[in-house]
């Protein structure tokens, strides 16, 4: 046994299994813009691919939370894994075919987009899973402790995942090997989990909390609450509306800037795409790694409140945000993309634990599943909004984004005043 009560084996399965899934997802995010350059595709079109997949799964995702009692976490971990791999193969043979002139761009465009389809649907199945299993076998002090390390998969992933992307890729099928690879990893995830992860027999209910949609540097889930059934809780609540407000305007800007910083890299350096991706990967691993700095030692060391965290996060967002826009080399792009991640890694636990803390106990499992919509919602439009002005000129999605960043931050420093937090 480890310290979150349940065997090394068991854990480090679940561990996997988030794992293999965002190390997957942002593998793909860092070699989209090269692949689409190499096709022909236009970028505002890259963009959106991860647009529909963000739209499937923040409707996908809640039906998954609330199935987990029900259909068993073990199930629902491997559709997820199913999901992920058949995700993975169709857009991996369908990017090699287009690759080497099988297929038109436009039919590589639509097949892809159905594959990214599938991962939205099924693939948000496991991550709700995991935890609701989790929660289920461990309480108090030990439940925190496991529910964070899981978490901490997803933030890990971030960068495991283009990091280790361009060792993958190898001829004949070039940008597209990493999917496969991918799909590859999955399977043995799926393998293991099938023969080594027993059925389900909890001790006690819970029900599998929703996630976020996983993103560069993006923050996992809250804990699962132990009510099986959430309370309700109005969108328009005065305690969480300005929240809900807080996280929309800046996870629109945390979302432009991952949906242009590939294009970035690609055309300020003006390499040939294979060497492109190598650059585009270290920017994303420095992305990450700023993020996961501010989120597990920064905030537990400086104790900011859920407003502070809010104002110097967009604060610092906005300057690293402005500086990678105006950037003319690889240094400058990669110093001011780890300066906005770690401003946004400040950012969004501040709006999550200032919706939370705004709450009562038992309104937990609904605040959570609002703050994971908020999150989702912006990779709706934004990557493709940051995309279109992207092509009007390259600083100008970067100097918008700082601005709104700044003015977030000077609203919520001089004009808002949170609600008490609950008892």
């Amino acid at each position: 046994m480890n310290g979150f009560g349940l065997s090394r084996e068991r854990f480090a399965l679940l561990f996997s299994v988030m794992l293999v899934a965002a190390a997957g997802n942002t593998a793909m995010q860092s070699l989209l813009p090269a692949i689409g350059r190499d096709l022909g595709i236009a970028d505002i079109w890259v963009a959106v691919i991860f647009s529909l997949s963000a739209v499937v799964w923040v409707f996908t995702a809640p039906y998954w939370a609330h199935r987990a009692d029900r259909r068993g976490r073990r199930a629902l971990m491997r559709l997820g894994l199913y999901g992920f791999i058949v995700s993975m193969l169709i857009c991996g043979v369908v990017l090699a075919a287009g690759l080497h002139g099988g297929l038109s761009p436009l039919a590589v465009f639509v097949i892809f987009m159905l594959g990214r389809t599938i991962y939205g649907a099924l693939g948000s199945a496991s991550p709700p899973a995991v935890q609701a299993y989790i929660a289920a076998r461990t309480h108090g002090a030990q439940r925190t402790s496991a529910l964070a390390a899981i978490a901490s998969s997803f933030g890990l992933g971030t960068i495991v995942g283009p990091a280790i992307a361009p060792l993958f890729i190898f001829e004949p099928l070039g940008l597209a090997a990493p999917l496969i690879v991918f799909a590859a990893i999955g399977m043995l995830v799926l393998a293991a989990l099938a023969l080594r992860l027993p059925d389900d027999a909890p001790s006690g209910p819970a029900t599998g909390q929703i996630v976020s949609y996983p993103s560069i540097g993006g923050v996992g889930a809250t804990s699962p609450s132990e009510t099986r059934e959430p309370a309700k809780l109005a969108w328009r609540d005065r305690r969480v509306f300005a929240w809900h407000v807080i996280g929309v305007v800046g996870g629109h800007g945390h979302a432009a800037l991952l949906g242009v910083i590939g294009f970035l890299v690609i055309d300020r350096l003006d390499l040939p795409l294979d060497d492109a991706q190598q650059w585009i990967a270290i920017v994303l691993i420095a992305g990450a790694a700023a993020s996961l700095l501010a989120q597990w030692w920064l905030i537990p060391q400086l104790a900011l409140d859920p407003r502070q965290l809010v104002t110097w996060g967009s604060v610092l967002a906005a300057l690293g945000t402005a500086a990678t826009g105006v950037a003319g080399g690889i240094y400058g792009i990669t110093m001011g993309f780890a300066l906005a991640s770690l401003g946004f890694g400040l950012f969004r636990p501040g709006f999550t634990s200032g919706a939370s803390l705004a709450v009562a106990p038992h309104e937990q499992n609904a605040v959570a599943g609002m703050v994971t919509s908020v999150n989702g919602v912006a990779f709706i439009a934004a990557p493709a909004l940051g995309v279109a002005l992207y092509g009007v000129a390259m600083p100008i999605p970067f100097l918008t984004t700082a601005a709104l960043m700044l003015a977030l931050a000077g609203w919520t420093a001089f004009a808002f005043t949170p609600s008490p937090p609950a008892k």
